[in-house]
């Protein structure tokens, strides 16, 4: 999936931010278009880290959004 975005409001959609694939990673969810799983993302929040701090230091081509929607794919799956 490419991460495009809405013409509307110029953003991903929250459901458009996570994917699952089960050609990558093994279908575990990702964050949209790209290779990285949602559970590297959060364990990078449970160790503390701030949004800021996981996009500069490990996932530059996130953006904020993106981790928004790792959280809600959560809380969702765990709800």
């Amino acid at each position: 999936m490419d991460r495009t975005v809405d013409s509307h409001s110029g953003t991903l959609s929250m459901t458009d931010r996570v994917a699952v694939n089960p050609r990558i990673h093994f279908g575990k969810p990702c964050v949209g278009g790209t290779r990285i799983p949602v559970q590297n993302v959060l364990e990078l929040i449970e160790a503390g880290l701030s949004f800021d701090d996981i996009i500069r230091d490990y996932y530059p081509d996130l953006q904020q959004d993106d981790i928004r929607a790792c959280v809600e794919n959560a809380a969702d799956v765990g709800a």
